[in-house]
């Protein structure tokens, strides 16, 4: 309860910052940047030596592909009973299936499993997450676009240039040789800046503004990234009788609100704009009461 707390006061710090002068509007970007380019690494170095390869890790990584095809599947469900625009149905392909599994997992994850919790989130973003996003999202965003061809060769250097995935690759190679204890103490101060930068910068660019046209298919879009999606996979796995933190926290990153840059990118691609964009601000709010009704049911199915 402290961690999740503390999240809501770096959310709140933010949207203070945007009404101070001394906070210009690429404030968030700044923080992002330095996020992804240092603490994040900084992480997954820390933590990829603590990944244990075994049968478990599978779940982290099957489970953001098993969410795919059902998400992907109940938006063009969707579509066809509510016959929404192509436009909004290449915004909710491309959003929906996608979460904001870095960002705001690692810090809902770090709140609700602790540390221990991060190797299985890193499974889950990086071999999940970021490869549905190069693979499955390059397809989407030119189909549904109105801007031609997108640069999928581009996307794809820009995946392999990432610095959070060349941080997995090095971590890797690095397991058989234990970190120094002033390095791993180092990592761990750095990593330390994620949730605060993080979160205020989501704090900085939460909207609350919302036009009646994008409802429906917000709505739509919404109750299968936060409800449908994670409560099927909590139901499917315990029937078949998953259990375990590794299976917990893909649980919990499936509920995670629709990915910022998937949005971002429908919107470079000519697709629903206001959709997109409030697919981002609305879901992260409202993952704050959704991810701890996310916990508690597996919490008590346990």
């Amino acid at each position: 309860m402290e961690n999740f707390v503390l999240i809501g006061v770096f959310v709140l710090l933010g949207m203070l910052f945007r009404r101070l002068e001394a906070f210009p509007k690429d404030t968030p970007q700044v923080f992002n940047m330095f996020a992804i380019y240092v603490s994040m690494p900084a992480l997954i170095l820390l933590k990829v030596p603590e990944i244990a390869l075994s049968p478990a890790a599978l779940v982290p990584l099957l489970v953001p592909w098993g969410m795919l095809v059902f998400s992907a599947g109940l938006v063009l469900l969707a579509a066809r009973i509510w016959r929404f625009s192509r436009e909004v149905v290449g915004v909710l392909l491309l959003a929906v299936p996608m979460g904001n599994t870095a960002f705001l997992g690692i810090p809902m994850v770090q709140a609700f499993f602790g540390p221990a919790g991060l190797p299985n989130l890193i499974i889950y973003d990086e071999l999940g997450t970021m490869l549905i996003f190069t693979s499955y999202g390059s397809v989407i965003l030119p189909l549904y676009g109105k801007e031609g061809k997108l640069d999928v060769g581009g996307i794809v250097r820009r995946l392999v240039l990432f610095p959070p995935a060349i941080a997995l690759v090095l971590g890797f190679l690095l397991r058989p040789w234990p970190y120094p204890p002033a390095l791993a103490q180092g990592l761990h101060n750095v990593s330390l800046s994620l949730v605060p930068l993080v979160m205020t910068a989501i704090g900085y660019q939460l909207s609350f503004r919302l036009r009646p046209k994008v409802f429906k298919p917000l709505c739509v879009g919404l109750a299968i990234k936060l409800l449908v999606a994670p409560m099927s996979a909590l139901a499917l796995g315990r029937l078949l009788g998953a259990a375990g933190p590794a299976f917990e926290v893909s649980v919990l990153e499936a509920g995670m609100p629709p990915m910022v840059t998937a949005a971002a990118l429908a919107v470079i691609a000519g697709m629903d704009a206001e959709l997109s964009v409030a697919l981002v601000g609305a879901g992260i709010l409202l993952a704050f009461g959704s991810v701890p009704l996310i916990y508690a049911l597996i919490h008590l199915t346990r």
